[in-house]
């Protein structure tokens, strides 16, 4: 059984399009979808520097949009995507990916959602200087207790011995000098905000009224919540999620749960893709992983659909 997943942000890094537009109908899809949320996509994946690409509001519909591009080279026809995949999941921004590729939303709504979350989160972020770093190693429990204790959240329980925290710029470096038991090392994440965290109460709601004009369809697979790695049948509760999820902690711990519970034999994450896979492999011993970086791995991703689709 194969499972599609996409990443969040963080996964961006200067120049990632570009060998991308190179394939037949990507440049043009890009060139749509920047015109419906006015961003300049193109620019941004090809030429955009590590400062302007970190930016929220561009980061987010950019990751989206790279997602979709993609996975959509994967096949012949886009609409055999639903058909062979066994399950579908996105962690925080990369769950709008997930969404529009089974069909609960269509491409440019889709990114016109994720502009206005992308946007609503950098203003609430902009209130209160904040961040986000990931604890490498250690005892989840322990690591979870001890960050409570410092004011910071577990934003990101990402399994895999791996925890994201977020909070202010002063607790986090509190972290820094004081991590927990068992921790190996606190890695300060290219994010610009403590996203998944009370901090971004004010962006739930802008992304609550973005929400309403939209009239979601079911899931046309098996569709993974971060909430609470929970498969999700209805469009209606998939949008539900994706709007509180601003503010609430990213359970990928329990998405990979329940693609081990569901039969999961292989894994492939879209561009920009890395770090999810790097968590299957030590979370999902024996499932066979694919990350999509650049279009020389596209006739592998084929050949592993081939085999487990």
């Amino acid at each position: 059984m194969l499972v599609l997943v996409a990443p969040g942000q963080g996964a961006q890094t200067p120049g990632f399009l570009t060998p991308w537009l190179e394939l037949p109908g990507v440049r043009g899809a890009l060139e749509a979808w920047s015109d419906a949320v006015q961003l300049d996509l193109v620019r941004y994946g090809t030429e955009g520097d590590a400062e302007e690409i970190r930016d929220t509001a561009v980061a987010q519909p950019l990751l989206v949009a790279a997602g979709l591009a993609s996975a959509y080279t994967l096949f012949d026809d886009p609409a055999e995507l639903p058909r062979r995949l066994g399950a579908i999941a996105g962690h925080s921004v990369g769950e709008l990916t997930a969404a529009a590729l089974a069909g609960v939303l269509s491409d440019e709504e889709t990114v016109r959602l994720v502009r206005a979350r992308g946007l609503a989160m950098a203003e609430a972020a902009a209130i209160t200087e904040t961040g986000m770093s990931a604890l490498l190693g250690g005892d989840p429990e322990v690591s979870v207790a001890h960050l409570e204790k410092l004011g910071l959240t577990p934003a990101n329980i990402n399994g895999a011995g791996q925890i994201v925290a977020a909070g202010t710029m002063e607790q986090l470096a509190a972290l820094n000098e004081d991590k927990p038991e068992g921790v190996r090392k606190v890695v300060p994440l290219k994010v610009a905000g403590a996203f998944h965290t009370h901090h971004m109460g004010p962006a739930v709601e802008k992304l609550a009224e973005a929400a309403k004009e939209l009239v979601p369809g079911d899931p046309k697979l098996t569709y993974v919540s971060n909430k609470d790695g929970r498969a999700v049948a209805t469009g209606a509760e998939v949008l539900e999620r994706l709007v509180g999820q601003v503010a609430n902690p990213v359970r990928w711990d329990l998405c990979m749960e329940t693609f081990k519970e569901l039969g999961v034999t292989a894994l492939i994450e879209v561009c920009p893709g890395g770090t999810l896979t790097g968590l299957a492999k030590r979370a999902l011993p024996g499932v066979k992983t694919l990350a999509l970086k650049t279009p020389d791995d596209l006739d592998a991703a084929r050949e592993l659909i081939a085999e487990h689709a």
